[in-house]
């Protein structure tokens, strides 16, 4: 049976998952945790793609009046009968993502918050009929579901300010019952506000609006939040009391956002790939969430997917096509030497310790390095393995997909930086024209000193080397008029880049090679000796090219050889 289960891809509703035969990691557990710890606001923040949108969808569908009981058999929560049969299905639910809440001015997000907010309410329709309900307060609510001239929501200003409260106090008198407020995303309007620049309008109008719903709200049971970042207290939840914050670094709740290893291991014997825990451990696995270690859900699944299409499926970044990553590009553009030194540390294996700061405004998040290694930390793409006595947390990059990310921004970042300088570049290029290899070396050597390097001694070697590929790659690309050829299959094999300058009739082979312990002459021999075994040449020669050379580039730390034939 388990093994016919369904992928959930992309699917993020409970009961969704539940009723229509989608494989589940229980989390259920994470009811009974928050009844037991109840605050009046609940925060839990993580990196995007661990689960919290499928949480507070769960959360909805057990508190929620009218919910189906019997999607919740068979798992953890469902054996606690007693703790069910005074909380399941006892509470008016108010449910909203603010995930789409987003737009390049104020008032598009505000519009956009208006159909989230009104959308919501529509579901509660039977409140205009509602014989506990009196005429005005059916009234106030035929308000918050009426619609303009062009069918959106009309509700705006002080109307919208007030809307949830309203909306909560209307279901506590039509139920007998307080309100849960369930609010997913809760941070996403103020990322998109900060980058199209009406962040302060944006705060002062979020503060107003969860003020009102969470702070002086006598309907509201207990509310929940999620989002990625922990924004300061004084930005948008000012005087709120009993506010419980729980972030990547507390040691509750850890288990019910991402994968344990135990559910990885579940999941991959469910759909009989087993033998792929390995792969999967090291692409995926490395977050460390209070003490405990996890594994980005949304990665996990994905590949599991790409497995069952392909049984050869090798991992992809699947994590990283989910958003920019303009936080890791512009800590890079930020980073001064010192701080180059240290992300030079964790690409090679090894971690630094920093005061992480979690009570930040998007306004804060590059106003200074310290408060980047914070972002990038609370943001998923550097976790962490302990604090020291001093307070300082040590971080390192979790796994081999966001290396990757790291690696790429880095190659972006340098090869723009590189273009700024166009005749060096034009000069290092022609070099290989020229078939001078001391100037090749000299060239490349120079571009090597500034770049963040990565010889990460737990990296393959085939890894090391696809790094300084990709960055001599960037740098030939950037010639008008050249061909140029990644892994192009020529003669018995496939180079490591091959050119063709069409206007002179020369052909260009490269073969490069991560020179373990130095060994660069070695190296580049051997780099030779390969282009000439496979006959790599063949391929330019049947294109019309009349001269072909040949380069062995050997590179090792920040430093390379070349050697031509």
């Amino acid at each position: 049976m388990e093994g016919k289960l369904k992928l959930p891809m992309g699917i993020e509703d409970f009961e969704e998952i539940r009723t229509m035969g989608y494989y589940y990691a229980d989390k259920t557990g994470l009811i009974r945790t928050l009844l037991d710890n109840l605050g009046k606001v609940n925060l839990f923040t993580r990196p995007r793609r661990f689960g919290k949108t499928l949480n507070m969808s769960m959360l909805k569908c057990f508190f929620e009046t009218g919910s189906d009981r019997t999607i919740f058999d068979g798992l953890e929560i469902a054996g606690d009968t007693e703790l069910c049969d005074r909380y399941f299905g006892k509470f008016p639910v108010i449910s909203l993502s603010l995930k789409s809440a987003e737009g390049r001015t104020f008032d598009k997000t505000r519009k956009k918050l208006q159909s989230i907010i009104g959308n919501e309410a529509v579901r509660f329709s039977f409140l205009l009929d509602s014989d506990r309900l009196n005429d005005t307060e059916r009234q106030q609510y035929a308000k918050l579901i009426e619609l303009d001239d062009v069918g959106e929501f009309a509700m705006a200003g002080e109307m919208l300010e007030n809307s949830l409260l309203m909306l909560s106090r209307f279901l506590q008198k039509h139920y007998g019952q307080k309100t849960i407020i369930l609010i997913d995303e809760y941070d996403v309007p103020l990322d998109k506000a900060y980058q199209s620049g009406y962040y302060d309008t944006m705060v002062d109008y979020i503060r107003t609006l969860f003020g009102q719903a969470l702070k002086t709200n006598s309907s509201l049971y207990f509310a929940v939040l999620t989002g990625c970042l922990r924004i300061s207290k004084e930005s948008i939840f000012t005087g709120l009391n009993n506010f419980n914050v729980y972030t990547v670094k507390d040691v509750q709740y850890n288990e019910y956002f991402g994968f344990t290893d135990a559910d990885v291991r579940n999941m991959l014997a469910c759909y009989g790939f087993t033998d792929k825990y390995d792969i999967v451990k090291e692409w995926y696995d490395g977050y460390r969430f209070g003490s405990l270690g996890i594994y980005c859900p949304w990665d996990v699944v994905s590949y599991c997917h790409a497995l069952k299409m392909n049984p050869f499926a090798v991992p992809q970044n699947y994590w990283v096509n989910t958003s920019s990553n303009n936080i890791v590009r512009r800590f890079i553009e930020k980073a001064k030497t010192s701080t180059r030194n240290e992300i030079e540390q964790l690409l090679n294996g090894g971690s630094v310790k920093k005061k992480i700061r979690q009570e930040l405004t998007y306004k804060d998040w590059d106003s200074k390095m310290d408060n980047l290694w914070s972002f990038l930390f609370t943001t998923g793409y550097l976790t962490q393995q302990g604090e020291d006595e001093n307070g300082l947390t040590e971080l390192i990059i979790p796994n081999r997909e966001i290396h990757w990310i790291y690696a790429e921004q880095i190659r972006d970042w340098f090869e723009e930086e590189t273009l700024k300088d166009s005749q060096k570049l034009a000069d290092f290029c022609s070099a290989f024209v020229e078939n001078d290899a001391a100037a090749i070396e000299k060239g490349f050597n120079a571009y090597l000193r500034k770049i963040i390097s990565i010889r990460d001694t737990n990296t393959k070697k085939e890894m090391k080397e696809n790094f300084y590929h990709g960055i001599l790659l960037g740098l030939l690309g950037s010639m008008d008029g050249w061909d140029v050829r990644s892994n192009a299959e020529s003669g018995e094999g496939y180079s490591d880049i091959s050119i063709e300058v069409e206007a002179r009739e020369i052909g260009i082979i490269i073969e490069l090679k991560y020179a373990e312990n130095a060994t660069f002459d070695e190296s580049c021999r051997s780099a030779l000796q390969q282009i000439k075994d496979r006959n790599y040449a063949e391929t330019l020669l049947d294109d019309g090219m009349r001269t072909i050379h040949s380069y062995g580039i050997a590179c090792y730390k920040k430093r390379c050889r070349v050697l031509s034939d």
